[in-house]
Protein backbone atom coordinates (compact mmCIF):
# COMPACT_ATOMS: atom_id res chain seq x y z
CA UNK A 1 0.00 0.00 0.00
CA UNK A 2 1.46 3.47 -0.63
CA UNK A 3 0.01 6.84 0.05
CA UNK A 4 -0.17 9.93 -2.44
CA UNK A 5 -1.09 13.42 -1.67
CA UNK A 6 -3.28 15.30 -4.29
CA UNK A 7 -5.17 18.09 -4.88
CA UNK A 8 -8.48 18.05 -7.20
CA UNK A 9 -9.91 20.95 -8.86
CA UNK A 10 -13.23 21.23 -9.93
CA UNK A 11 -14.75 22.75 -12.50
CA UNK A 12 -18.66 24.59 -11.48
CA UNK A 13 -20.11 22.04 -13.77
CA UNK A 14 -19.20 18.80 -11.24
CA UNK A 15 -19.43 20.54 -7.92
CA UNK A 16 -21.74 18.54 -7.18
CA UNK A 17 -20.94 15.51 -8.83
CA UNK A 18 -19.83 12.25 -6.38
CA UNK A 19 -16.00 11.89 -7.93
CA UNK A 20 -14.22 11.28 -4.87
CA UNK A 21 -16.79 8.60 -3.65
CA UNK A 22 -17.14 7.05 -7.18
CA UNK A 23 -13.30 7.08 -7.29
CA UNK A 24 -13.09 5.19 -4.06
CA UNK A 25 -15.47 2.54 -5.05
CA UNK A 26 -14.64 1.90 -8.21
CA UNK A 27 -10.46 1.86 -7.72
CA UNK A 28 -10.29 0.48 -4.08
CA UNK A 29 -8.47 3.83 -3.15
CA UNK A 30 -9.01 4.70 0.31
CA UNK A 31 -9.66 8.94 0.63
CA UNK A 32 -8.73 11.13 3.32
CA UNK A 33 -9.56 14.67 2.89
CA UNK A 34 -7.21 17.00 4.46
CA UNK A 35 -8.65 20.55 3.09
CA UNK A 36 -11.10 21.51 1.03
CA UNK A 37 -13.20 25.07 0.03
CA UNK A 38 -16.21 24.58 -2.17
CA UNK A 39 -18.06 27.98 -3.38
CA UNK A 40 -21.14 27.85 -6.69
CA UNK A 41 -18.88 27.90 -8.92
CA UNK A 42 -15.78 26.00 -8.07
CA UNK A 43 -13.86 23.65 -5.72
CA UNK A 44 -10.68 22.01 -5.01
CA UNK A 45 -9.89 19.14 -2.42
CA UNK A 46 -6.48 18.69 -1.05
CA UNK A 47 -6.56 14.54 0.15
CA UNK A 48 -4.45 11.92 0.85
CA UNK A 49 -4.97 8.30 -1.28
CA UNK A 50 -4.18 5.14 0.40
CA UNK A 51 -4.17 1.98 -1.69
CA UNK A 52 -2.03 -0.14 -4.67
CA UNK A 53 -0.06 1.97 -6.84
CA UNK A 54 -1.94 0.57 -10.06
CA UNK A 55 -5.26 1.60 -8.54
CA UNK A 56 -4.16 4.83 -7.82
CA UNK A 57 -2.68 5.75 -11.09
CA UNK A 58 -5.67 4.20 -12.65
CA UNK A 59 -8.00 6.51 -10.29
CA UNK A 60 -6.40 9.57 -11.29
CA UNK A 61 -6.49 8.95 -14.96
CA UNK A 62 -10.46 8.06 -14.20
CA UNK A 63 -11.02 11.78 -12.06
CA UNK A 64 -8.55 13.49 -15.46
CA UNK A 65 -11.23 11.77 -17.72
CA UNK A 66 -13.74 13.62 -16.00
CA UNK A 67 -12.55 16.74 -16.21
CA UNK A 68 -10.94 17.21 -12.78
CA UNK A 69 -7.58 18.96 -12.99
CA UNK A 70 -5.19 16.65 -10.50
CA UNK A 71 -2.00 17.92 -8.96
CA UNK A 72 0.49 16.66 -6.92
CA UNK A 73 0.63 18.06 -3.43
CA UNK A 74 4.41 18.12 -1.24
CA UNK A 75 4.77 18.93 2.02
CA UNK A 76 2.53 18.90 4.76
CA UNK A 77 -0.87 19.33 3.80
CA UNK A 78 -2.49 19.66 7.12
CA UNK A 79 -0.32 22.74 8.11
CA UNK A 80 0.11 24.09 4.97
Amino acid sequence: MVKRQVMFTFPQELIKEPIIYNLSQQFTVVTNIRRADISEDKGWVVMELEGEEVDIEQGIVWVISKGVRVDSVIGDIVEG
